[in-house]
């Protein structure tokens, strides 16, 4: 089990090194990409460079496993892959609004889902020159070192990176002074700095989905945090809904204490 697994990390790597590459012909540091933009429902943008870096995904995954079934942020759902033990869950292009502005806080994000649990998945930021990597009982990594989420107990004068309305609402359900992380575009590079200990705490607003979130899943737990729901649950994945409400990413006694706090107010 852990040879294959490994075989399915590295592969998962390849992918998301290929479609970084593909993406990265059309990004200009500091200016607007060359590539051609469009807008899906709820304004939310896709770029060409999304596309290209899917068809690599895409073609790379599932030549390599091919009765392996698929999500990905710029493909069409199938209710096939509902039935299905194995899927890759990708997003080609996570932080899609900082590639087109020229910001290199962007991503690519693929993760293996066995059984409805992420067991394997990187996250490759080319801009950044960064890799996360982490598969079920072989450890977390960023560029090859292994990484750990921060092992401060209280949250008071944590380091907390998520959007200010939701900061300022833990601190006032909590009274602790948290500090304010930084400002990260990319859902899944923020859980990653969690899982680095380059923060104390990552929360996500309602309106991730697994896509964004499936790869800093697993690498977070192997990393020794959690990724977990308002109820302080941990999430289940290939359900018919790929939308996710808040989330909050750490330590499970940090993460924990910030979802208990925040769920009372849903």
């Amino acid at each position: 089990m852990a040879a294959s697994l490994a075989a399915d990390l590295k592969l998962l790597e390849e992918a998301a090194r290929l479609a970084g590459e593909a993406a990265l012909r059309y990004f200009r540091p500091g200016e607007a990409t060359t590539a051609e933009v469009s807008y899906k429902e709820g304004n939310s943008p896709v770029s060409e460079a999304d596309h290209a870096a899917n068809d690599v995904l895409e073609r790379h995954l599932r030549r390599a496993r091919p009765s392996y079934q698929w999500i990905s942020e710029e493909t069409l759902d199938a209710e096939e892959r509902l039935t299905a033990s194995h899927l890759f869950v990708v997003d080609p292009i996570d932080g899609t609004r900082a590639f087109i502005a020229g910001l290199p806080q962007w991503c690519v994000s693929v993760a293996l889902v066995v059984d409805g649990a992420p067991i394997a998945g990187v996250i490759h930021s080319p801009p950044l020159g960064v890799t996360y990597a982490g598969a079920k009982g072989l450890g977390a990594f960023r560029n090859g070192a292994p990484i750990g989420v921060s092992r401060r107990r209280s949250l008071q004068k944590a380091v907390v990176a998520g959007g200010k309305q939701t900061l300022e609402r833990l601190q006032e359900l909590t009274g602790s002074a948290v500090q304010a992380g930084p400002r990260i575009p990319s859902l899944a590079l923020r859980l990653a700095l969690a899982a680095e200990n380059r923060i104390d705490l990552a929360l996500a607003a309602t309106g991730a989905h697994d896509w964004d979130i499936a790869a800093a899943d697993i690498i977070l737990m192997e990393a020794g945090g959690v990724l977990l729901d308002m109820d302080g649950e941990r999430l289940v994945y290939n359900r018919p809904s790929l939308r996710r409400g808040p989330l909050c990413a750490g330590s499970a006694g940090l993460a924990g204490q910030a979802a208990r706090a925040l769920g009372l107010r849903r």
